[in-house]
């Protein structure tokens, strides 16, 4: 048999014999081996050693197979093992494979079978080899800065950001919240000849209003009572480079008129100055909020909305491009699992139908601190019952469950109740389309427009 390179290999056994004659056969192989005489030992090297393959019994004296499998599991070991007993049995076998191993050998076995079940672990190692280097391929094929999707829409928006990025040009953000904006801001400005300079984020929700224009603008020494020394804000701070105004809307009426200033003459004034500084900052601004909508109502101005809505961004909800939620699984699992120092758990099909089945009302932002959570409750596993109740749709209230607290869009409501009885249907008819339209009360067309309108399969 041929060995692609010198591949590492344990064999732990309590029996002197065996050890030496599978350590002579193997590097006849071309295997590099080491041997150990317990699961105590065993354990000891594996940790401290990378093994491609480990060859172990499971009856030994002072720990056996059964518990080395297990605290190989809980130590991370990588390496493929196949478990050898004199011992036979269905049941013995079933268990070693609950704990994690890849094969089972009933001993007196012969070279030959050593070899082979060796040769078949070394082809299962490739494949999963090439499906992980085709995951990296395919992620990094639909990723734009840290932004995941394969979606058509995200796209164009890819397309956007490339055109726009080296402009000066205003660019409002518009989606709800959670769709990634600050992602996008971010994109924009490191892809821009900008990147040197700093990226200076700010949510205009979260500072009170009379700290905002201190924040922004900056202050003189005498300003107000706690302005003891002069201090630069954030425009200055931001010069040569970009500042992100997120939440936009929420920005009141005097600051609008200063904003409108800033944007117009590129200059700001410092609370208390009374001259004022040319500056080069590149504004990108986000606001889950109509902001057309705020104008007509009185709430936004409008010279200001016209002077930000040079160039817009509109980000899908993730419910509008549900094919990205695997995509977006991937990447949340392997960047929270190195974050948490464990190995990236399996997600079951359960789990999985689970997560395309919800509708997402917090978007991307709410996937990943469901993924976290898997995480943090899987035992090498995330299953239906790491995730939360109301993405099983197992929550108190029924289909109301699903739409957050602080939501007050009736279209909102109705897109995720609507999302909920379509799939309900089809799965109560098996996917027969038309005995599901005659369930929901609507016709075979409605439904055909509203699987396409909800990107549902």
């Amino acid at each position: 048999m041929e060995i692609p390179a010198k591949q590492r290999l344990l064999v732990i056994d309590d029996e002197e014999s065996l050890r030496q004659m599978l350590s002579l056969l193997l590097k006849r192989q071309g295997y590099r081996v080491d041997t150990a005489v317990n699961g105590s030992e065993g354990l000891s090297l594996a940790t401290k050693g990378l093994y491609d393959f480990i060859l172990c019994d499971i009856k030994m004296p002072v720990m056996d197979g059964i518990d080395f499998l297990k605290g190989a599991r809980e130590a991370g070991v990588t390496g493929t093992i196949i478990m050898m007993s004199a011992y036979g049995a269905v049941e013995t076998a079933i268990d070693c494979m609950k704990e994690g191993a890849y094969d089972y050998i009933s001993k007196p076995f012969n070279p030959d079978e050593i070899l082979l079940v060796l040769k078949k672990a070394e082809e299962r190692e490739r494949l999963k080899d090439e499906n992980r280097q085709l995951r990296e391929e395919l992620i990094g094929s639909y990723c734009f800065q840290n932004i995941i999707s394969g979606n058509p829409r995200m796209m164009e928006i890819f397309t956007l950001i490339r055109k726009v990025c080296d402009y000066k040009t205003t660019v409002l953000i518009l989606g709800e919240s959670g769709t990634g904006k600050e992602l996008i801001a971010k994109a924009i400005h490191y892809n821009s000849n900008r990147c040197g300079a700093p990226f200076i984020p700010l949510n205009c929700g979260a500072i009170p209003e009379n700290l905002l224009e201190s924040e922004l603008f900056g202050h003189t020494k005498g300003a107000f009572t706690d302005a003891t020394v002069d201090k630069a804000g954030l425009f200055e701070l931001a010069n040569g480079g970009t500042l992100f105004l997120d939440e936009m809307g929420e920005m009141s009426f005097p600051l609008q008129v200063k904003l409108l200033r800033v944007l117009q003459e590129g200059e700001i004034r410092r609370v208390g100055a009374s001259t004022s500084r040319k500056i080069d900052v590149r504004v990108i601004s986000a606001t889950s909020k109509v902001l057309s909508r705020e104008v007509a109502d009185g709430r936004f101005r409008g010279d200001l909305f016209y002077r930000l809505n040079v160039f817009t961004i509109d980000l899908p909800p993730l419910r509008e491009r549900m094919e990205d939620v695997p995509l977006l699984i991937e990447h949340f699992v392997a960047k929270h699992a190195a974050k948490l120092g464990i190995r990236p758990p399996r997600l079951t099909p359960a789990a999985m139908k689970c997560l395309m089945a919800y509708s997402w009302p917090g978007n991307v932002r709410e996937l990943e601190n469901c993924i976290e959570r898997g995480l943090v409750l899987s035992e090498g596993t995330i299953d239906d019952d790491s995730l939360p109740d109301i993405i099983r749709g197992r929550g108190p209230g029924g289909f109301s469950d699903e739409i957050p607290a602080d939501c007050l869009s009736l279209k909102v409501a109705e897109e995720m109740i609507e999302r909920r009885l379509i799939r309900k249907a089809l799965e109560q008819t098996k996917g027969n389309r038309t005995h599901a339209a005659r369930i929901l009360e609507i016709s075979h067309r409605s439904l055909l427009y509203k699987l396409k309108e909800y990107s549902i399969e």
